[in-house]
């Protein structure tokens, strides 16, 4: 099953009909991982019945197919593989849901006060220099442990956060990206 840190649902939808949500998706995900209906019904608790049901449906709610099958030959048993249509709603879904869970988990950090944080990932110090262009802002923050950090910000945080020259802020290391922080806004 597919593992969701925040709580926010995603589906698609034709002509304001449903056609995928996370079940169907997680389905699709199955199929086109083990090559069989029967095998992604077992392994997600499902009934054979309703998989290839919920495929149905959203094959109707397309007009195309999405999953193809085959029988079984001299090799053995049949199969079923994710068509490319399947392959592009399964894709489409998993972008959708993956820049909202990126929005949602930057929109957390902007409360950052609240989170228990490693102290490797706090990094306190002093905004030396502010360059705004376009949607995005540049904030060189010179540390309390004598290095300065560059972090590439949205305009609307710089804003949000009343960022200006001088600030008292900590800079939030995340993976590759730096995360700007500051108490009390003023």
């Amino acid at each position: 099953m597919r593992k969701r840190t925040s709580d926010f649902k995603v589906w698609l939808e034709k002509g304001g009909s449903h056609l995928l949500g996370e079940g169907g998706a997680t389905i699709l995900e199955a199929v086109g991982k083990l090559g069989s209906i029967s095998m992604a019904a077992k392994k997600l608790g499902m009934s054979y019945k309703y998989v290839w049901d919920y495929i149905a449906t959203i094959e109707r709610s397309l007009g195309k197919p999405v999953v193809e099958t085959y029988r079984g030959g001299k090799k053995g048993g049949g199969g079923a593989k994710l068509t490319g249509t399947g392959k592009q709603i399964l894709a489409e879904f998993k972008r959708v849901e993956g820049r909202l869970a990126r929005a949602l988990e930057e929109t957390a950090y902007r409360g950052v006060e609240d989170l228990e944080l490693s102290v490797r990932n706090r990094l306190k110090g002093k905004i030396e220099a502010l360059k705004v262009e376009g949607p995005l802002a540049e904030v060189k923050i010179r540390l309390e442990a004598s290095a300065l950090v560059k972090a590439i910000l949205t305009r609307e945080a710089v804003e949000e956060l009343k960022l200006k020259k001088g600030d008292r802020v900590e800079a939030l290391v995340k993976a590759t990206s730096v995360m700007v922080a500051k108490r009390g806004r003023r």
